[in-house]
C-alpha cells in the first residue's frame, strides 16, 4: 500500500512537470496534433526498448487489445484537450482542473467497478470541486467573458476523459489484461490520434525543429 502511494505521488510530480512543458508548447501557435504524435513516437520507442531489455513478448488477447485501445483513445483525447485548454488558461489553473480527474475516478470506479465510496472520499471530492470553483471565481476581465469559459469546459472534459482512462486501465488489470502490451497500444493511439487531429481538425501536417 505504501509503495502504491509512493508511485502515485511520483506520478503527480512528473505530471506537474509534464503540464508545464505542455503550457510552454501551447504558448505559441503550433500544431497540437503533431505534438501529441511526437510524444507517442517517443513513448512507443521507449516502450519497445523496455520490451527488448526485459525480453517480454506481446500478449494480444481480446481484453488486452480492447482495453488497451479504449484506454489509449481516452488518454489521447484527454491530453489533446488539455493542451488546447492551456492555450487560454494558466497552467496552474488548467492543470488543477485536469488533475481533479481523481474526482471522476472516484465516481466512475464506484459506478463501474463497485469500489467503496466512503465519507473520506466524499470529503475529498467536495474539497476538489470547491477548489476549482474558488480558482474560477478569481478570473476577471474580457477574456473570462469570451474565450476563458469555453476553455474551462475543455479542461473539465479533458479531466473526465483522463478519469475514464484510469478506470478503463483498472478494469483491464482486474480482467487480467497485459499491462505492458496495453502501454504499447496506448502510446500507439497517441501517434494515430495526433495525426488525425493534425489532419482533420487543424488541417496542417508540418514538422519543424521546434516541434521535434
Amino acid at each position: 500500500m505504501q509503495l502504491a502511494i509512493l508511485f502515485a505521488l511520483l506520478s503527480l510530480i512528473f505530471a506537474g512537470i509534464n503540464d508545464v512543458v505542455f503550457k510552454r508548447y501551447a504558448g505559441k501557435e503550433r500544431s497540437r496534433g503533431l505534438y501529441v504524435l511526437g510524444i507517442g513516437v517517443v513513448w512507443t520507442a521507449l516502450q519497445a526498448v523496455i520490451f527488448a531489455v526485459q525480453g517480454v513478448s506481446l500478449r494480444l488477447d481480446q481484453n488486452t487489445i480492447l482495453f488497451g485501445l479504449t484506454a489509449g483513445l481516452f488518454l489521447t483525447i484527454a491530453n489533446i484537450l488539455l493542451i488546447e485548454s492551456l492555450t487560454h488558461t494558466d497552467v496552474s489553473f488548467g492543470s488543477t482542473i485536469y488533475r481533479l480527474n481523481t474526482v471522476g475516478v472516484v465516481i466512475f470506479s464506484y459506478l463501474f467497478l463497485s469500489e467503496p465510496f466512503g465519507i473520506l472520499k466524499s470529503w475529498g471530492v467536495l474539497a476538489g470541486i470547491i477548489g476549482v470553483l474558488l480558482l474560477y471565481q478569481k478570473r476577471s476581465g474580457p477574456q473570462v467573458r469570451t474565450a476563458f469559459p469555453a476553455f474551462f469546459v475543455v479542461a473539465v472534459v479533458a479531466s473526465l476523459s483522463r478519469a475514464s482512462y484510469g478506470v478503463t486501465a483498472k478494469a483491464a488489470i482486474i480482467l487480467d489484461a497485459d499491462p505492458s502490451t496495453m502501454l504499447l497500444l496506448i502510446s500507439s493511439c497517441w501517434i494515430v490520434g495526433g495525426a488525425c487531429y493534425a489532419v482533420v481538425r487543424e488541417r496542417r501536417f508540418r514538422l519543424t525543429k521546434k516541434k521535434i
